[in-house]
């Protein structure tokens, strides 16, 4: 039988009974929930009655065409009102689609983009870019600088040799009107208590670097403190990442540091309103399925213009499109949602009733090798892999050449990009001389042993429904496997990929993902050799490879502390081109993020970096008119 399930969030769903046909014996069978709105779930089937197994055999064409047939009926049943995507919600709510669900919703732990896309429309940091490429105040009353005297150079102690002589003092002043979502006021003391919890190593906060080379903070008021920084950086204003906590909801969860991940109170208590302070709160969570955010009523700026907004987690592309077309949603993120194949062959089937904005962005996709693994520890096997990669090909096939190529991690819409760099353009021929020399030569069946028999096979994992990784996915194998090496595909849901194998290291291949990042950010997160996660530092930072370079250290030492442009710009280039000669990670693609919006969503603005667009969901609201860019243009390099 079929039956044809609405849940309350108005996501199609259809179950599919039966029995066991394996065995007589009723041997567990799996039943299958084909749900556009979550993942398929085991349940146990019943075994057969006696004669049910032949009956059923023998119905089998005519089944299948029954089944097709109800299908239908109940398709055509569906009221128009789903079916219309304008009609779906009242105007005052907005149901977003994604492909994601975070794996925490502290803010300052697993710095994931799902996560960030949400708690973007519930906090405010002090400082971010904004969709000019700009670095503005958002939490602040005004971006402190040397020129307007908010930030000053100071000598620092010396006897210190790790620290050098000069140090920086800037001084930031919280909004007056800023409170917490319970109504208590942001005050220096959650200043404090953040820096207390973000620089303990066992806290497991991933920018933990920022929070190290804070020396002491000096407060003058509730509202005033000075940072006192152990060096002079040329972005020595920018805090993005300092994001503040509720001192007088999370001192409890962390009495205890080694386990604060665990009872953080955004995960515990996930709808407490004085855990936010932005434009909307979280008032409920359902893991896995959708997260609902509602009008903050402490907010102090300008009100969001939508009374509820829902984000509704489909992890599987195909289904998210189709929740779009039913109307069960009404918009899919840019920056989690299609992906520029799928969105470029949606605006050709409907182009009238949706407007896509395409953003190119800061958005990298690549695969991260366990550097562990005694396979990739080569670089010659790094290489020969990358060389045996299509890129332009599967970038024009797959992406109509829109999505360029990447050689390193550094954008070429980033002031800092360099084309002089090693270019690994399709060579197959080049990739099996690099493995022969690796010691790894052609053996049974094609696939290459080294001297100790060992196989060249490794597992190639990245998140499971995403379409056009999985595409990618399939070429790879192919191609790889054409010059000795057999890779095996074990996909995860995101929420595992990256709360578990990658995060924490539990991957022995090759992971592919995307990274998202600012104008101009130090990669020391990525590739700096102290940023490697591990249970001693309660997993902090993002080298998951293992990535470790002591060359490399120090030009990301040296970009961080040069003050002159020309000169900064130099020291980037070598550390491009040392990335694409040691090949930390494979450099596939730089991604355009498709935004399809309903004809009635405006004020959303794309930023083409790591800044979602939701920072100023306040903005959005709803007004009948066309977006006017379909290629939205490429941010301005952003100034010295």
């Amino acid at each position: 039988t079929v039956s044809l399930g609405t849940p309350s969030a108005g996501i199609i769903q259809l179950r599919f009974h039966g029995c066991d046909l394996s065995s007589q014996r009723g041997a567990p069978q799996t039943e299958t929930r084909a749900s556009m709105g979550g993942a398929p779930k085991p349940v146990k089937a019943g075994p057969c009655k006696p004669g049910a197994r032949n009956a059923i055999i023998a119905a089998g064409m005519r089944s299948k065409f029954a089944l097709l047939a109800v299908l239908f009926a109940i398709l055509l049943a569906i009221p128009l009102s789903i079916a219309s995507p304008a009609a779906a919600h009242p105007k005052d709510e907005l149901v977003i689609g994604m492909i994601q669900f975070p794996p925490t919703f502290q803010p300052n732990i697993d710095a994931t983009l799902a996560k960030s896309y949400v708690l973007a429309m519930a906090l405010r940091p002090f400082t971010t870019y904004d969709s000019n490429w700009q670095l503005v105040c958002m939490l602040c009353t005004e971006l402190p600088t040397i020129e307007n005297g908010g930030a000053k150079i100071e000598d620092l102690p010396p006897g210190n040799p790790r620290l050098p002589a000069k140090g920086i003092a800037v001084t930031f002043t919280i909004r007056p009107d800023a409170k917490w979502g319970d109504g208590t006021p942001i005050t220096t003391d959650d200043v404090l208590f953040t820096w207390e919890v973000g620089k303990h190593p066992l806290s497991g906060v991933s920018s933990q670097e920022l929070y190290r080379r804070i020396l002491s903070i000096d407060v003058k008021d509730t509202r005033s403190f000075t940072l006192h920084m152990d060096r002079v950086e040329f972005d020595y204003n920018a805090i993005n990442d300092f994001q503040i906590i509720p001192a007088h909801l999370e001192r409890d969860a962390f009495r205890d540091p080694a386990t604060y991940r665990e009872h953080t109170v955004y995960d515990t208590d996930t709808t407490n309103p004085g855990l936010y302070n932005g434009p909307y709160k979280i008032t409920e969570v359902v893991p896995g399925s959708h997260i609902v955010l509602e009008r903050n009523p402490a907010w102090w700026g300008k009100p969001g213009y939508f009374r509820r907004i829902t984000v509704q987690v489909v992890e599987n592309t195909a289904a998210l499109e189709a929740n779009l077309l039913s109307g069960a949603i009404d918009y899919i993120a840019g920056e989690l949602g299609l992906s520029l194949d799928q969105a470029l062959n949606f605006e050709r089937r409907h182009p009238r009733e949706y407007h896509v904005i395409y953003k190119p962005s800061l958005v990298f996709e690549h695969i991260e090798p366990d550097l562990d693994n005694p396979v990739f520890a080569d670089v010659r096997v790094r290489q020969a892999l990358l060389l045996a990669v299509d890129r332009k090909g599967m970038a024009s096939q797959l992406f109509a050449d829109r999505q360029p190529v990447a050689d390193t991690l550094v954008n070429p819409l980033d002031w800092v990009h360099t084309d002089d760099v090693r270019h690994y353009d399709f060579n197959p021929d080049a990739a099996k001389k690099l493995l022969d020399e690796a010691g790894w030569r052609e053996g049974p069946g094609g696939i290459r042993v080294n001297d100790a028999g060992k196989m060249l096979s490794f597992d190639l994992m990245t998140t499971a429904g995403n379409r056009s990784r999985e595409m990618v996915e399939q070429v790879l194998q192919s191609q790889w496997r054409k010059i000795g090496a057999d890779v095996r595909i074990r996909n995860q849901p995101a929420r595992l990929f990256f709360g578990q194998s990658v995060m924490k290291r539990n991957f022995d291949g090759l992971a592919m993902f995307a990274q998202t990042s600012a104008p101009e950010s130090v990669p020391r997160s990525v590739l700096y050799s102290e940023e490697i996660p591990s249970p001693s530092n309660g997993f902090a930072g993002q080298n998951y490879a293992g990535y470790r370079n002591a060359k490399m250290d120090k030009l990301i030492d040296a970009i961080e502390v040069e003050l002159d442009r020309s000169k900064r710009e130099a020291l980037w280039h070598k550390l491009q081109q040392l990335y694409a000669d040691e090949l930390p990670a494979l450099p596939l693609f730089f991604r355009a993020d498709a935004f399809i919006l309903p004809s009635w969503l405006q004020g959303l603005t794309p930023t083409g970096h790591q800044s979602p667009s939701t920072l100023w969901v306040e903005n959005w609201r709803v007004e009948d008119g066309r977006v006017e860019d379909k290629w939205a243009e490429p941010s301005p390099d952003r100034s010295p």
